[in-house]
């Protein structure tokens, strides 16, 4: 199993597209062969990972699958709709470093390599409790300024099913060491972990490390 992850940019004039292929493709993703996790995404600047934050300019997929399986699904219909209507096509296959938590209540992730020598990303949702948006947001900023000046990070956005309640990060970094300092070292981040324990802010989290086997297109 590998985890493929995809990101297109689209012109205003493909909103509407995108919006129909978000209910339309669910279905077809969900049943291809050796699919066994799949997520239609929505995505946000990565500025603020706030509601704000949404950018209707660039629409995600990420997909657990057999590896056998990849070429079929990139060349695949639905896929090919995307790339004919975006501007701009990044697609990351990942191996699964470590999975803690729950997405949609299911661990999507196995493990598949022991560790990482090369890039890594790393993938955050969390199902957020209602009078925990609040409190949620108001943590986020110093979060956000810390891990754009990390040093290391390459590129994040914000990914989510919904801009409110459902929310998560997809970043690229240059190495699991880069990521670590972020995570366990920075103090806003540290701090937003002690908030997190301490006031309960989600029913469902999951934070992802993956192996990065190949990159295609900018993110």
């Amino acid at each position: 199993m590998i985890v493929a992850a995809y990101f297109w940019q689209i012109e205003k004039k493909k909103i509407p597209f995108a919006l129909s292929r978000m209910a339309l493709n669910r279905r077809a993703v969900r049943t291809f062969p050796g699919v066994t996790f799949s997520k239609l995404l929505g995505c946000g600047t990565g500025e603020r990972f706030t509601p704000s934050d949404a950018d209707p300019l660039r629409w995600g997929l990420l997909v657990a699958i057999d590896e056998n399986q990849i070429e079929a699904f990139d060349n695949s219909g639905f896929i090919s709709q995307w790339r004919k209507n975006s501007h701009s096509e990044f697609r990351a296959l990942l191996s699964p470093i470590s999975s803690h938590g729950q997405w949609s209540k299911r661990e999507p992730f196995p493990v598949s390599t022991k560790s990482g020598d090369g890039a890594i990303v790393a993938i955050t949702r969390a199902r957020i409790s209602f009078f925990g948006n609040f409190r949620f947001w108001k943590a986020v900023p110093p979060v956000t300024t810390s891990l754009h000046n990390s040093p290391g990070l390459i590129s994040a956005i914000g990914i989510g099913e919904a801009p409110i309640g459902l929310q998560g990060t997809f970043s690229l970094w240059e190495s699991a060491q880069a990521l670590r300092d972020f995570a366990y070292k920075g103090a806003a981040h540290t701090q937003v972990i002690a908030d997190t324990k301490k006031y309960q802010w989600y029913s469902e989290e999951l934070f992802a490390r993956f192996a990065v086997l190949e990159l295609r297109g900018t993110l």
